[in-house]
């Protein structure tokens, strides 16, 4: 982007979002008015998909100037959107939309080159994205069908599915997808991680209740055996460094002990290595898959396996927030670290463990948000 006045489109960028949700409000309404062949592509509620155009958007800005950064991000973008049946020809469109966007909430500060520089920039972006969807065209459906083949109420909260594709679907231990539930709630997705490594045509799926989630109710509540759902590509980093045989440390809160479980078992598979688990949750109440985690440390000399409550005073062990807990257990720069749960807990839990001597370059971290 050496041509492009990246300076200029951070700050118009930054003007623009102090809009807040009415930037989205008027992207959505511009192209779906002006192009409503792509309105299949959205699902009915519009409310958080309006949120994530800004996050996606806010991203991208931000790494503008590093374009190499960005292409892994837009790469499994263009890939996840094949299952929204996005066709290289709904690119112009939505580039036409941003523009009109950009144009609308900037009012004076809008000029041509700003024009030009966001088109130059958005051209990129598109680029990288059909570039990546051709590419895993070549070699993957845009989605796989999946079946519920059964559903574990562990709490009235928490629910583990195992789902079932008619073949293998291929991923890395700790890679996400995103995840349709077609009958019960049509074009609108989620992303989770499967528990297991791959190499099987049934997922293990840990589901929670979230105020407001879509998907999720409708897995944790209604979803029964034969529920039909949808799978995109799997994308993500939080997977194991082939090069590397540090020592692990997995820090996971709630549902995002998920991912933590399949990179165990690919690390059983591979022969073991010393792996510290420590999984947190608020009450013991939320310790929905206790059993697994005994079991799996009786089985494997090379892990240990700690669990840490945080609002619980009845609780007999660790108690605290968990990446706390394992930030003062011992010092871990000498680790590969893998940190997966909600938002709040993995930026609090990466920022103990630099502070505490663990090299950025050593931690790979997931979020969970609502869905």
């Amino acid at each position: 982007m050496a041509d492009i006045d990246t300076a200029s489109l951070k700050e118009n960028f930054g003007a623009v979002a102090a809009h807040g949700d009415d930037v989205a409000l008027y992207f959505y309404s511009y192209l779906f008015l002006r192009h409503p062949e792509t309105r299949e592509m959205f699902p009915p509620a519009m409310d958080k998909q309006r949120d994530r155009l800004l996050t996606a958007l806010g991203r991208i800005v931000s790494n503008v100037d590093r374009v190499g950064e960005l292409v892994p991000f837009l790469s499994d973008l263009g890939r996840d959107h094949r299952k929204f049946g996005a066709l290289a020809a709904h690119y112009p469109a939505v580039g036409d939309a941003l523009l009109q966007t950009l144009e609308h909430f900037s009012g004076d500060a809008w000029n041509d080159r700003l024009r030009d520089d966001w088109a130059s920039a958005y051209g990129i972006v598109a680029g990288a994205m059909s570039g990546a969807a051709d590419q895993a065209a070549e070699a993957e459906p845009a989605y796989w069908d999946a079946e519920v083949v059964q559903v574990e109420h562990r709490s009235f909260d928490i629910a583990v599915l195992r789902v079932r594709t008619d073949e293998p679907v291929p991923y890395l231990a700790g890679q996400s997808f995103s995840l349709q539930a077609t009958e019960l709630r049509p074009r609108e997705w989620r992303f989770y991680t499967p528990a297991n490594p791959p190499g099987t045509a049934d997922l293990e799926l840990h589901v929670r209740l979230i105020n407001g989630g879509a998907v999720s109710a409708a897995l944790a509540l209604s979803a029964k055996p034969g529920a039909k759902l949808r799978l995109g590509s799997a994308f993500g980093r939080m997977v194991l460094d082939p090069e590397s045989s540090r020592p692990l440390l997995l820090v996971a809160g709630g549902t995002g002990l998920a991912p933590m479980k399949a990179i165990i078992g690919q690390l059983a598979a591979e022969g073991g290595r010393s792996t510290h688990l420590y999984f947190g949750v608020r009450t013991a109440r939320e310790l929905y898959d206790a059993e697994a985690l005994l079991a799996l440390e009786r089985r494997h000399r090379w892990l240990t396996v700690v669990t840490a409550v945080s609002d619980d005073a009845g609780w007999q062990g660790p108690t605290g927030l968990v990446g706390e807990v394992a930030a003062e257990a011992a010092d871990w720069f000498d680790h590969d670290v893998f940190v997966c749960g909600s938002p709040p807990m993995v930026e609090a839990t990466v920022k103990l463990l630099v502070a505490k001597g663990v090299p950025e370059g050593q931690i790979s971290f997931e979020q969970f948000g609502e869905g």
